[in-house]
């Protein structure tokens, strides 16, 4: 439901960014950038409290293989999108030159 609704809020970013409606744009980025650290806090608790180790047989290799992969995918996508939020601040994403957020917001 997390990367559901982060999923929904870069979209929100997207067409506030189109509009030049800037406040929103803000809202957008802070409410993604904190559902993306949420999902990622609550992973590195997972794995915490898990009470399997990647060698315990198959179930403990395949868990950890995808849901690390996984995180590592949020986590860079956290990283590209904070990158395009900054480059917001900057003045440098407008209503006619945004592609960068927009590859980030792909990824």
């Amino acid at each position: 439901m997390i990367l559901l609704t982060s999923g929904a809020t870069t979209t929100w970013v997207q067409y506030a960014i189109v509009a030049g409606d800037y406040d929103q744009v803000v809202y957008g980025f802070i409410s993604t950038l904190v559902l993306s650290f949420l999902f990622l806090d609550l992973q590195v608790y997972e794995y915490v409290h898990a009470t399997f180790s990647i060698s315990d047989g198959i179930y403990g290799s395949t868990f950890y293989l995808l849901t690390g992969f996984h995180g590592f995918h949020v986590l860079v996508g956290t990283i590209m999108l904070a990158v395009s939020f900054f480059r917001f601040l900057l003045g440098q994403l407008s209503p006619k030159f945004y592609l960068g957020f927009t590859v980030a917001s792909w990824y």
